[in-house]
């Protein structure tokens, strides 16, 4: 499936998802209902039920005054007040409402700006060193299945869980090595049938290259069903802390950053799963995620406080220039990032994981694409 239908009819699904069908949990087979999932919570409402629609308003215009228990007043600000945060996918078509994982806590919401903040799921999870709920999507047949996946950090190994209206998490993969540091990663379906998922190192750059762990690897899941043996296959080894994926919702290019020993990087990842190295970044500024739209990909940065832009490469112009700035210190660390295909993205702020949290943090922040390398005052 091409990478970048996937993705829009996911934003397509969350708009289309003010009614969610009860009794959803009934697609899973009883032996699989019955399984022991450990110790997680319950999902008690339905992801993204009630949702409104948002009417079209690019930023920056202000949608309205800010409003509820912690507004912020600057009108690119479309979440407030959130527990440090990871994954980040768009709430609506034109990106106004925004659903966000809480790394340390383990819940998922939806919210806009001004509110209100829409539980969506939570989880149980281990937050110690950067673990926790690292991630989630949607089922491509969200629509039809009501199914949520996420990658979580638990006392003994990460793993990734799917999660059903009124269900506890039924494991999908586990074993995935756990350390100190290391744990961040991602998931995305690259079609229906086959979900991606990028592990980090778990702090042993070692074990990236080792055939024999999960870790530091992109990873093919395609059995889907609870308690699976079937192993997943390894598209890419060598992945180094924080992999972040990102698809192109234009081309379907995949591209990947992370964080080495000898530098940050960004790469593209073919179909086969080869990794090809577009940029490097060898004054490490901790990059944390990626989005790409329009063959324009924005990289987000918590050390330095940056968002970069790199054009994509193509044919005619197969090296990447020179990333340009189009953001900085302005929102303080900067996450994960996401798009829509009307070239806008969300990023979201981390500051209440480096200590340095302002009054209305953690935030996630709209920001439309630039338009050439002149446009860096956003």
């Amino acid at each position: 499936m091409h990478h970048g239908s996937a993705i829009a009819r996911i934003v397509i699904m969350l708009v289309a998802a003010a009614t969610v069908v009860t009794g959803c949990a009934d697609g899973f087979a009883e032996q699989d209902r019955n399984r022991d999932a450990g110790q997680f919570s319950t999902n008690p409402n339905p992801p993204l039920q009630q949702q409104e629609q948002t009417p079209s308003s690019p930023p920056p215009t202000d949608p309205g005054a800010p409003t509820g228990p912690c507004p912020d007043p600057d009108p690119t600000v479309i979440a407030t007040c959130l527990d440090t945060t990871s994954g980040v996918l768009p709430g609506n078509a034109d990106a106004t409402a925004t659903v966000v994982a809480q790394r340390t806590t383990g819940k998922i919401v939806r919210t806009k700006r001004g509110g209100p903040i829409q539980d969506v799921a939570s989880f149980e999870v281990d937050a110690s060193g950067d673990g926790g709920l690292l991630d989630f999507a949607f089922s491509p047949d969200f629509a039809q299945d009501q199914l949520l996946y996420a990658y979580i950090t638990t006392p003994t190994d990460n793993r990734v869980v799917r999660l059903a209206p009124n269900d506890v998490p039924k494991p999908i993969l586990v074993g995935i090595p756990k350390g100190p540091v290391g744990n961040m990663g991602t998931i995305y379906f690259k079609s229906p049938t086959e979900l991606l998922v990028a592990t980090g190192d778990a702090g042993d750059p070692q074990s990236a290259s080792d055939p024999a762990s999960l870790a530091g690897k992109i990873l093919s899941v395609t059995d889907l069903a609870s308690g699976s043996a079937t192993p997943p296959r390894v598209l890419t080894s060598g992945l180094g802390s924080n992999p972040a994926l990102c698809p192109d919702v234009a081309t379907g290019a995949l591209y990947l950053t992370d964080r080495v020993p000898a530098e940050d990087r960004l790469q593209l990842i073919s179909a086969t799963g080869v990794a090809r190295t577009l940029w490097t970044w060898p004054d490490k500024p901790e990059t944390a995620g990626c989005a790409a739209v329009n063959g324009m990909i924005m990289v987000s940065q918590t050390r330095t406080q940056r968002l970069q832009a790199l054009a994509a490469p193509t044919e005619e112009k197969p090296t990447t220039a020179e990333p340009v700035t189009v953001l900085e210190k302005r929102y303080g660390s900067l996450g994960r990032l996401t798009a829509v295909p009307g070239g806008l993205f969300q990023v979201a702020t981390v500051n209440k994981q480096t200590g340095t949290a302002g009054p209305t943090d953690d935030r996630v922040i709209i920001i439309p694409m630039p338009q050439g390398p002149a446009d860096t005052n956003i």
